[in-house]
């Protein structure tokens, strides 16, 4: 699994993410939107290593955390041990497209581009109508997506180097225009147990989406859309952005 191949590299190539501030943006989001006053439990779908489900903990929220690889949950569950004085988030191994909880909870959060990973817009749709499902009533779905300018420019046919003290990895783009998908190959090589290195070779896409297209996909799935935005402060995201962050509430 591809996330389970990159886990151990996977916070280096987001180092420069400033999750503080992403919270705060989610907080400003929850503060003007949310009309139950503080919501109390929080799904943080797609959660990687954990970085964002622990930054809103650490805020006083009940945090669920779901994602499919089991390395990167395990990453997650030791990082909030170290970082929690009471680690009560909720970690579940699941499918963004057929996910299950034990009840509803107030907001659902996804960072990174997980939508982009979902590669059809039937795809989206059965996790927009998940989320949906599981919000309460005027519940809030925050979230992000790679914008088009992302997947021509920074994606596009491009190849990137990682690497830290035990792992080395490589990263070569191709993009499809016509399709809107881009398939990403990636080779790995690890430091064992005896010095020696292991190479792993994996291969994941993403589907580039438009504003226009995630929110007609909203309405479709019984969301009332509050926005799109380009940055934290809020400006009008566009198809020409390279990350856009998309607000809406759930109607029942």
């Amino acid at each position: 699994m591809i996330y389970d191949l990159i886990s151990s590299v996977y916070d280096k190539i987001n180092k420069d993410i400033d999750y503080s501030q992403w919270a705060d943006f989610i907080e400003k989001i929850i503060g003007e939107q949310y009309f139950g006053g503080k919501p109390e439990l929080i799904l943080d779908l797609g959660c990687g290593t954990g970085k964002m489900t622990i930054e809103l903990a650490k805020r006083g929220y009940d945090m669920t955390g779901v994602d499919y690889s089991p390395l990167m949950l395990d990453k997650a569950r030791r990082a909030a041990e170290r970082q929690l004085s009471e680690n009560n988030i909720l970690w579940l191994c699941q499918d963004m497209t057929s996910f299950e909880l034990y009840g509803t909870v107030d907001v659902t959060v996804s960072c990174l581009d997980c939508i982009n990973h979902l590669m059809s817009s039937g795809e989206v749709r059965e996790c927009f109508e998940l989320v949906h499902n599981y919000l309460s009533p005027n519940g809030l779905f925050i979230f992000d997506i790679n914008g088009r300018k992302k997947f021509e420019t920074v994606y596009g046919n491009n190849s990137y180097i990682m690497e830290d003290r035990k792992s080395f990895c490589t990263w070569q783009n191709y993009y499809n225009p016509k399709s809107k998908i881009c398939d990403f190959y990636i080779t790995l090589f690890r430091e064992n147990e005896n010095g020696m290195y292991d190479r792993y070779d994996e291969q994941q896409s993403e589907k580039m989406y438009t504003v226009k297209s995630i929110k007609n996909l909203l309405l479709k799935c019984g969301f009332e859309f509050i926005g799109a935005y380009s940055d934290f402060n809020f400006s009008v995201g566009t198809d020409e952005d390279e990350r856009i962050y998309f607000a809406a509430r759930c109607l029942k």
